[in-house]
């Protein structure tokens, strides 16, 4: 049977989890030695779980740094646009401002 199929971690995490429900219910019930065989066996499968542990290799690293400089060049092309929209807006503004203010001013031949 092989125990590095990705299933066993949450079986292991799970009995290791259940241990633990039991020496808290064999304190409970004042049993000392029953609670000391549940601890023992939760710390077991507790270890057994982590080193069944899924572990990130160098390509996932590497997949994460790709990732991480596409999102940076995608903040950066966002950043530029955004720039170019508030200058846009500021012209328009201006545009507008200087629209309203000729029509306020009476004209010298009239």
């Amino acid at each position: 049977m092989a125990f590095q199929s990705p299933k066993w971690h949450p079986i292991a995490m799970a009995l290791s989890a259940l241990n633990l429900i039991g020496a808290g219910f064999a304190v409970a019930m004042e049993e000392p030695f029953h609670a000391v065989i549940h601890v023992s066996l939760a710390v077991g499968f507790g270890l057994w779980a982590r080193r069944l542990r899924p572990q990130g290799g160098a390509a996932d690293m590497a997949e994460l740094a790709e990732g991480l400089e596409a999102l940076e060049g995608e903040v950066s092309r966002l950043r530029q646009e955004l720039s170019e929209a508030q200058e846009r807006l500021d012209f328009t503004e201006r545009v507008l401002a200087q629209g309203r203010e000729a029509g306020r001013v009476p004209r010298a031949g009239s």
